[in-house]
C-alpha cells in the first residue's frame, strides 16, 4: 500500500451530545411532591396544536389526528403505569388501575383544535391524581408524549426538549474566534501544521511548515503549544500579525490578519504519486467548497492520476452539500431524488456545470458507517459510472428530515421524504453495495479481483441486483443484497484495491461497468 503525506490536514471538533434520561424516568416514588410548578395547561396545549399541525402533512406514512394523538396519549402511561387510556364507543376513557378517573368525548379524527384540547385535558386530569406525573413536571410529560408517539414511527424522527434544542442552535450557529491553523512544535519552535480551508490564514496565504516567530510582538521561542493557541484566539474580527519563517531560512515575513468564528474542517487532504485523497468526515455547511479549494489546488500543482473520496465513518449531514459536491465531479444529470408526501419535500436534484477533475478516475471509499449525506453522494457518482465503490455495504440512512421550532423553545425533527438514487432504487434499508467488497476478507476480495480481470464476477450480480431494487423492497431482499457485502469497518485493504485500480484503466473500466446503464 502507498503511503500518502500530509497535503493539509485541519482539526476538526465534533461535537455529540450524550443521550440523557428523560426525568419523568427519574423516580418511581409515590411520596408526595414539594414545591412542583403548576401544570402550565395553556402552553402545553399550544405545543401540542403547533406539532400535530406541522406533522400531519409531512410524515411518510398518511396518519390521522386521532392516530397521533392517541400514540402520543401513552405517554401518560409511559410515567405512570398504573393511568391507561381506553377509547369506548364515542368517549375516551382515563383509568388509575381500576378506577375511571374521567371520560372525553371523542373528537374528530383530524380535528386538531379539539384534540389538541382533549389531550390537555386529560394530561390535566391526571396530573391532579399522579404524584409520578407531578414529578415529571411539564417538560418531562412532553417528552414523554413525543417518545410514545414517535416510536410508531422511522428512527429517526425525534422531540429535542427547549434546554437541549437551544444548546444545539448555539453551536450550529457559533464558534471560537481565530485564524484557522493547528500547530505543533518542532524542537522549540512553533510549526503550522495544518490550515483550514474555512479559515483567514488560508486566504492570507499562510503555509504548511512555515514558522510562527512572533504574534503581535511576542515571541514564540520555546513556548507551549497551549500558550499560543491562546494567543491566537480572539473577539470575532479583531486583528493579530503574525511573523512568519522557514527552517534554514533568514528571511522572515509579516502576516497581518483578522481572526474569524471558523467553521470545523470536514475535508483532509492528503497526496503520492499523483493520487490525492481527500478524507470526507461529514457534510457540513462548507464541505463542498473545502472539496472545490483541495481539488481546485491539486489540479494546477500535479498532473492528476486518481482521486480516492474516503467516506469510511462518515455520518452524513447537509444533504445540499452531497449535491454540490457531486456536481464537482459530474458533468450533468440527477444526483438524487427526494419524495415525500408534502409537495416541499419533493425534488429532483440535477447537476450540470462540468467536472472540475477533467474526468480523472474516482474510487470512493465506504464502510458500514457510511450514511446519509456520504452515501447520496456515493450512489449520485456510482450510478453515472464517475466512481468505483471499495469497502462494504454501507449503513443504508436515506431518510431526510425538516425541523420545525416549537412555542416551547423545544424542536421537531421529523422524516418527511425518502432518498431515492439515480437509478431509481431507494438508499433507506438497503445501503450501497459495493463493487469491490473488502469486507468478506482477503481472500475473497484477490478472487473478485481476479474475476474481474477474466470477465467472471459471480459477485456483480449482487451489485446488479442492489441497483434494479424498488420501493418497497422486501425484506428478505434487503437481507440478501446485504449479506453479499456484511457491512464492516473499514480497513488498509480498501485503499490498497484503491490503488491496484487507479493505476490499472482497464481494471477500473470493468469495475465501473459493473453498474448497470439504467
Amino acid at each position: 500500500m502507498q503511503k500518502y503525506k500530509p497535503l493539509f490536514y485541519c482539526l476538526y471538533i465534533i461535537l455529540a451530545f450524550n443521550t440523557y434520561t428523560p426525568i419523568y424516568a427519574q423516580s418511581t416514588t409515590s411520596t408526595k411532591p414539594k414545591d412542583i410548578a403548576p401544570f402550565n395547561q395553556h402552553s402545553y396545549e399550544n405545543v401540542i396544536a403547533t406539532a400535530l399541525t406541522f406533522l400531519q402533512p409531512r410524515i411518510l406514512e398518511e396518519h390521522t389526528i386521532k392516530e397521533l394523538s392517541l400514540w402520543g396519549l401513552n405517554g401518560l402511561n409511559a410515567v405512570d403505569p398504573s393511568l391507561s387510556i381506553h377509547e369506548i364507543e364515542d368517549k375516551l376513557v382515563l383509568q388509575q388501575s381500576q378506577k375511571i378517573l374521567a371520560n372525553y368525548s371523542l373528537p374528530a379524527d383530524n380535528d386538531i383544535p379539539q384534540w389538541a384540547k382533549t389531550i390537555t385535558d386529560i394530561s390535566t386530569k391526571g396530573w391532579e391524581n399522579s404524584n409520578l406525573i407531578q414529578l415529571a413536571n411539564n417538560q418531562g410529560l412532553t417528552q414523554a408524549f413525543f417518545d410514545e408517539l414517535f416510536d410508531h414511527m422511522d428512527p429517526y424522527s425525534r422531540y429535542v426538549a427547549p434546554n437541549f434544542a437551544s444548546t444545539d442552535r448555539n453551536q450550529r450557529g457559533d464558534g471560537e474566534a481565530n485564524i484557522g491553523i493547528t500547530i505543533s512544535k518542532d524542537k522549540n519552535y512553533i510549526v503550522i501544521s495544518s490550515i483550514n480551508t474555512n479559515g483567514p490564514a488560508w486566504s492570507a496565504g499562510l503555509n504548511v511548515g512555515e514558522r510562527i516567530y512572533k504574534i503581535d510582538s511576542k515571541r514564540t521561542y520555546k513556548q507551549s503549544v497551549d500558550t499560543i493557541n491562546n494567543w491566537l484566539k480572539g473577539s470575532n474580527k479583531s486583528s493579530l500579525t503574525l511573523v512568519l519563517g522557514s527552517h534554514g531560512r533568514k528571511k522572515t515575513r509579516i502576516v497581518r490578519l483578522k481572526r474569524e468564528i471558523v467553521p470545523p474542517a470536514t475535508v483532509f487532504a492528503f497526496t503520492n504519486d499523483n493520487i490525492i485523497i481527500l478524507k470526507i468526515t461529514s457534510f457540513s455547511t462548507f464541505t463542498a467548497e473545502e472539496i472545490n479549494q483541495y481539488l481546485d489546488q491539486a489540479v494546477q500543482d500535479m498532473k492528476l492520476k486518481g482521486l480516492i473520496l474516503d467516506l469510511r465513518g462518515n455520518r452524513g449531514g447537509v444533504l445540499q452539500q452531497a449535491i454540490t459536491s457531486s456536481a464537482l465531479l459530474l458533468d450533468h444529470g440527477i444526483a438524487a431524488t427526494t419524495q415525500g408526501r408534502d409537495q416541499e419535500s419533493n425534488h429532483v436534484w440535477a447537476v450540470q456545470g462540468g467536472d472540475i477533475t477533467n474526468n480523472v478516475p474516482i474510487v470512493i471509499l465506504v464502510d458500514g458507517r457510511t450514511a446519509s449525506a456520504a452515501e447520496i453522494l456515493t450512489a449520485a457518482l456510482s450510478d453515472h459510472k464517475r466512481a468505483v465503490v471499495i469497502g462494504s455495504t454501507t449503513l443504508g440512512k436515506g431518510l431526510v428530515q425538516t425541523i420545525a421550532q416549537l412555542p416551547d423553545g423545544g424542536e421537531l425533527f421529523v422524516t418527511w421524504s425518502r432518498v431515492i438514487a439515480p437509478l431509481g432504487w431507494p438508499i433507506q434499508g438497503l445501503g450501497i453495495i459495493p463493487q469491490i467488497c473488502t469486507s468478506r476478507g482477503v481472500k475473497f476480495t484477490q478472487k473478485q479481483m481476479n474475476e474481474l480481470i477474466n470477465d467472471q464476477s459471480s459477485y456483480a450480480r449482487d451489485v446488479i441486483f442492489s441497483r434494479q431494487s424498488r420501493f418497497p423492497v422486501e425484506a428478505k431482499d434487503i437481507l440478501q443484497i446485504r449479506n453479499a457485502c456484511p457491512p464492516a469497518i473499514g480497513s488498509d485493504i480498501d485503499l490498497e484495491i484503491a490503488d491496484d485500480l487507479l493505476l490499472n484503466p482497464k481494471l477500473y473500466q470493468k469495475a465501473l461497468d459493473m453498474i448497470p446503464n439504467d
